[in-house]
């Protein structure tokens, strides 16, 4: 029992899904499951904030029996669980992301571009990649500045580089017109709106709620989730974290695989 004098648990849980919430076979386990409604009773609000875009965030709320809203596509887009729909969208404006695109053509030639419009994804022909559940969504066009589609996320593929790498050709050239990062796929940048990034959408939700950073508890494991970690009051890095993130957090966890979520919520709701 909580003792009298005992601060009160975070408001707000934050917590990324690949490679944090999800095993690495992509499932919620039981555990997980239960703590997550444990901490709902206990008056917490679940928040996904996720690189994923929307169509890959419902089927994981159904799961969990999360509800209200989701912060999709590393902040780009704000998802009602409920209603299906996208209530707040930031996209990248086209013509920085022409000029962004030229200087990853010209750092890293030989890339394929794709866009995420928040509802499906255009893809050149050099951009190879598929991810298995949305294989739905997927439509090659010539360019993908040609379909006048909101850009949501600019993804960048090279076969030859990590993302890291990427990162560091492209990063100077591409100052100040967008926001670049990643979420550990092997060669692939994900690219925003200058400004936008999960943590800065969370900070809107949580102002909007009278919710201070103090008051969140974060999970992530990789660059895109470091803003989010450092925002919040508690950032835990799971254990499988990418070594800029153990790098840059105070706080760790057990791995995605050990229920490492879980295991904080449990301490901190149970």
């Amino acid at each position: 029992m909580t003792s009298p004098h005992a601060e009160p648990p975070p408001r707000i849980v934050a917590t990324d899904l690949d490679g944090t919430l999800l095993t690495t076979a992509g499932t919620v386990t039981a555990r997980t499951r239960q703590a997550l409604q444990t901490a709902r009773a206990a008056g917490a609000e679940i928040v996904f904030v996720t690189a994923r875009a929307p169509r890959g965030v419902r089927e994981i709320a159904e799961q969990t029996g999360v509800t209200g809203l989701a912060i999709c596509s590393n902040g780009a887009l704000v998802y009602d669980l409920a209603t299906d729909e996208i209530v707040e969208s930031h996209p990248l404006d086209p013509i920085p992301a022409r000029r962004v695109a030229a200087a990853l053509a010209e750092a890293l030639p030989g890339i394929g571009l794709a866009v995420e419009t928040g509802r499906n994804i255009l893809t050149e022909a050099a951009y190879t990649r598929r991810i298995a559940q949305d294989l739905a969504s997927y439509r090659e066009v010539s360019s993908v500045f040609e379909e006048n589609a909101p850009i949501v996320k600019l993804l960048a593929l090279s076969s030859g580089h990590t993302a890291d790498e990427m990162v560091t050709a492209v990063v100077a050239a591409i100052e100040g017109l967008a926001e670049v990062t990643h979420s550990g796929g092997t060669g692939l940048l994900e690219i925003s709106a200058p400004g936008v990034t999960k943590a800065g959408t969370l900070d809107r939700l949580c102002a909007a709620r009278g919710v201070t950073s103090g008051e969140v508890v974060a999970f992530g494991d990789m660059p895109n989730d470091l803003a989010v970690l450092t925002y919040a009051g508690a950032g835990y890095a799971m254990a499988n974290a990418h070594h800029l993130v153990l790098a840059a957090t105070e706080h760790r966890t057990l791995s995605n695989d050990e229920d490492g979520v879980a295991a904080v919520l449990e301490r901190l709701y149970g």
